[in-house]
């Protein structure tokens, strides 16, 4: 992917969620250590700005009372109005100290509910700066972060979810969100290939989340990959990647 096209947003990585003390924080703990979704997130974060990828933080919060939420609310969101979490103004509701927006970060606002598109400007951002491939990361796995893939994918961008850097309230629904939900809507993968892929400029390269045996790299495989690049191509037909075995990346 061109990083000059690539966004990467992050979903409520704020302390109530990340820190100790946060309101949803043990909700959330044990799957976070499972996958040291903290750690990868850094990491991408870090090389994704190093490589120019459009940086997309996009918290959650509530005027205090929550008027915006029903007056009887059910589901995931009662959960925030009984926890009290998210709270317009508290310590809770504040992006973490290692993810505070840099110069060039963007902040999406004005998020109050599940899906990163519903009610900001998230849309016009990225089609205004030319974005085409969205990658995903944050909380809650199975809640926000699919609300958000299921939008991007029906929008027409080319979706990442990035599911070492995910996390939600077990392990059960993690697997389940992970290996089941995410493949039919995005191109789930861990945060290493995610950066591995944005590096490479390589003809050769399969599709962003898939890596190929080895033989694409037989005669056969690289003379198709100097014909697709003296045609100016810079991904390969799917023709030639039907002739090889692909798997998921791990």
């Amino acid at each position: 992917m061109d990083p000059k096209e690539t966004a990467l947003v992050l979903i409520e990585y704020q302390n109530d969620f990340v820190k100790e003390g946060g309101a949803q924080y043990a909700a959330v703990k044990d799957v976070m250590d499972s996958t040291g979704m903290l750690q990868n997130s850094l990491d991408l974060v870090a090389q994704a700005r190093s490589l120019g990828v459009s940086i997309m933080l996009a918290p959650i919060s509530f005027a205090e009372g929550y008027p915006e939420v029903a007056a009887e609310p059910y589901g995931i969101l009662a959960g925030v109005v009984g926890s009290k979490a998210f709270r317009k103004g508290s310590w809770g509701a504040e992006i973490i100290d290692e993810l505070q927006p840099k110069e060039d970060d963007i902040l999406i606002e004005g998020k109050r509910g599940l899906d990163c598109f519903a009610s900001t400007n998230l849309d016009f951002i990225l089609r205004a700066r030319g974005v085409v491939n969205v990658a995903i990361a944050g909380f809650l796995t199975n809640c926000c972060v699919e609300s958000t893939m299921r939008s991007a994918y029906e929008r027409g961008f080319n979706v990442v979810t990035v599911t070492d850097c995910t996390a939600t309230l077990s392990e059960e629904e993690q697997r389940v969100a992970t290996t089941k939900t995410f493949p039919m809507f995005s191109r789930p993968m861990t945060h290493r290939p995610v950066l591995t892929a944005r590096a490479s400029r390589s003809p050769l390269a399969c599709p962003i989340g898939y890596r190929c045996e080895a033989a694409t790299m037989s005669r056969v495989a690289r003379k198709l990959a100097r014909l697709a690049e003296r045609r100016g191509r810079k991904v390969l037909p799917l023709s030639w990647h039907k002739r090889f075995t692909i798997k998921a990346a791990a």
